[in-house]
């Protein structure tokens, strides 16, 4: 297997605003095996993943339920998934 560059750095889109940013600065949101949708501290969760950027308006919860129900493809409760959003930023 070929060695990566040093300078590499994986790039992904935020599921609201859908611009790219690189992979660490970003939060990863996970829908599991079981339907439920949540935050994924460690990147490493089982299930459909989806990433979200820094930006305010990106965790407003509307914004944020639609974004998040669009790419995992499954609805979203808003405020509870903000919640635990501004709690694991904080």
């Amino acid at each position: 297997m070929p060695k990566r560059r040093p300078d590499h750095q994986p790039q992904r889109s935020c599921a609201v605003c859908r611009e790219v940013h690189p992979k660490r600065s970003m939060i990863r949101v996970v829908r599991r095996p079981d339907g439920s949708v949540a935050f994924d501290p460690s990147g490493k969760a089982a299930g459909r993943g989806t990433y979200l950027c820094d930006q305010a308006s990106c965790r407003e919860p509307k914004a944020l339920s639609a974004g998040i129900g669009r790419a995992l493809g499954v609805p979203v409760d808003a405020d509870a998934l903000s919640a635990e959003v501004a709690h694991a930023t904080a």
